[in-house]
């Protein structure tokens, strides 16, 4: 059993993690921002789909990418050839992002990007599935990623990624065929966790099934943009 003090330092991070989450969810409402939060193992593809989906995207709408990784700039390097702007936080000895990590990133970027101008902020969290699911980062929609290389059982392995996040996204069906994936058995994993959870199906490679993917997207942020909140300023 975990000792007593433990639990409590844990309990007071998370309480803390949350109470500054809220403070920005409440700062994106204002600014109309709709904030993504992309979830997954390493080697997903996370990148490569936040890389097509923002280069299709900066045409209509102001988009800009926060990312974490332990170390490296190297995804926001390869997201910036999207053309929109990226971040990139180094969490160093850490799993995961927090809230404070977002709330820094944003001062830090002013240079890059406002994020009071954007339409889409997208958050490239650290590649693990167990850290994330515990910490909110003041997301309008969490979007957790697994891929055909994965095996089918990936979400009965950790639920609470699943079930906490909003939609399902399987990458890499370019090499579905070649795996012997089992679309069915993935599907029946992810329903086992949170039944109904809407999925897609994609390849960044070859851009086959991200038209449903970015349509989706659009709608949620149009969602947003359509609701009542205070004017931007000028």
């Amino acid at each position: 059993m975990n000792p007593p003090k433990l639990i409590e330092i844990r309990k007071n991070i998370l309480k803390k993690n949350d109470e500054l989450a809220q403070g920005l969810r409440a700062r994106f409402a204002a600014d109309g921002v709709f904030v993504a939060n992309f979830v997954s193992s390493p080697g997903t593809g996370k990148t490569e789909l936040l890389k097509y989906t923002m280069a299709r995207l900066i045409d209509r709408f102001a988009v800009a990418a926060i990312v974490g990784d332990v170390e490296t700039e190297n995804d926001a390097v390869r997201l910036r050839k999207s053309g929109a702007p990226a971040y990139q936080v180094e969490t160093h000895s850490m799993c995961h992002l927090e809230s404070f990590h977002i709330d820094k990133a944003i001062a830090a970027a002013a240079s890059q990007f406002r994020v009071e101008e954007l339409d889409l902020l997208i958050i490239e969290n650290v590649g693990n599935l167990v850290c994330t699911s515990a910490f909110d980062l003041g997301e309008d929609l969490q979007v957790v990623l697994v891929s055909t290389t994965e095996g089918e059982d990936k979400p009965l392995k950790y639920p609470k990624i699943f079930d906490r996040s909003d939609i399902c996204i399987i990458t890499k069906m370019d090499i579905a065929e070649a795996l012997e994936f089992d679309h069915a058995q993935m599907r029946a994993s992810i329903d086992a966790v949170k039944p109904g959870m809407p999925v897609f199906e994609v390849s960044a490679k070859t851009g086959w099934g991200m038209e449903a993917w970015i349509q989706y997207l659009v709608e949620r942020i149009d969602e947003k943009k359509a609701e009542d909140t205070p004017a931007r300023a000028d």
